[in-house]
């Protein structure tokens, strides 16, 4: 750093000003550059090309309009009955800060690889796919349980049968897909985390706070809490999965242990080590471990 001239201008200088102007413009011309991307990744024109279908939604549940996007084989089969895969949303509306789960499903050509139907939701508030003990427009799990599914299941030709429907998701919503097989298994066959925080065991971090509102509200989807009381149910055959590390790498292992204290059967991949991030290669393979493992 310069220690001479720079230091010693005032902040009205007018080269000061001038890069102040500079770094503005840079600025928002990198704003306006996201805001246009983040729509043309959105775009349901765009999107059409890709076989995705678009739905919107006023439900009493969420706060605001929210979006399904459906995507569906290119071959697909009105006449065929397809399983279903939902990949969970770690951000509230559709916010990409963690890249497009969309994007990459589409990229790593999930739907034509299993012959699957991809479901992705959105949420109006930071999804934790919980039941706000007050706020009727923060019932996460009614509007996923209730609404999501029934919308796929009328308008796409999936199985109606539980060993047909699966989750998957990372970080918040890796613990969403863990929370939702553990509190409806009779719902959902198998349910995929990626570098999740499995083992959170009190409401504050991560924005859960807000979404939980009670800690005696939050441990009733403590993934910890559900797994003791339904081991039983889980003791059969592996119906857990959880892979990969870049934030929670000591939270899968400790998971892990747990796991194998209970004697719960999952499947557990340590690594290889990549971003946080939707983008970042491990949707692909996480998808096929989950769907093609026993």
């Amino acid at each position: 750093m310069e220690k001479n001239a720079s230091n010693t201008q005032s902040p009205d200088h007018p080269k000061m000003i001038s890069r102040f102007r500079l770094v503005t413009t840079c600025s928002l011309s990198l704003i306006l550059c996201w805001m246009v991307t983040e729509n043309r990744l959105l775009s349901d024109d765009a999107l059409s090309n890709h076989n995705v279908k678009t739905h919107r939604l006023h439900s009493e549940s969420q706060r605001t309009e929210t979006v399904v996007h459906v995507l569906v084989p290119d071959h697909f089969d009105a006449e065929k009955t397809y399983p279903v895969l939902y990949i969970l949303p770690v951000e509230p509306g559709t916010g990409t800060r963690w890249g497009s789960s969309l994007q990459e499903s589409i990229k790593e050509n999930l739907a034509n690889r299993f012959e699957i139907i991809c479901v992705f939701p959105t949420f109006s508030d930071l999804p934790w796919y919980a039941e706000h003990p007050t706020d009727s427009k923060l019932q996460q799990e009614t509007y996923f349980i209730k609404e999501i599914l029934p919308l796929v299941e009328k308008e796409y030709p999936v199985s109606r049968n539980s060993v047909d429907r699966y989750l998957v998701g990372f970080s918040k919503s890796g613990w969403g897909a863990w929370s939702l097989l553990l509190r409806h298994p009779e719902l959902f066959h198998k349910a995929m985390a990626w570098d999740a925080p499995l083992m959170l065991d009190h409401p504050g971090p991560y924005g859960t706070e807000p979404i939980f509102g009670t800690e005696e509200n939050f441990k009733e989807y403590q993934l910890t809490e559900l797994l003791k009381s339904n081991r039983k149910t889980f003791q059969q055959q592996p119906r857990l999965y959880h892979w990969g590390y870049d934030a929670f790498r000591m939270q899968h292992e400790a998971m892990n242990k747990l796991l194998q204290q209970l004697e719960i059967k999952s499947v557990y991949r340590d690594g290889p080590q990549r971003k946080h991030h939707w983008e970042s290669g491990w949707l692909g393979d996480a998808v096929e471990l989950l769907l093609k493992t026993d």
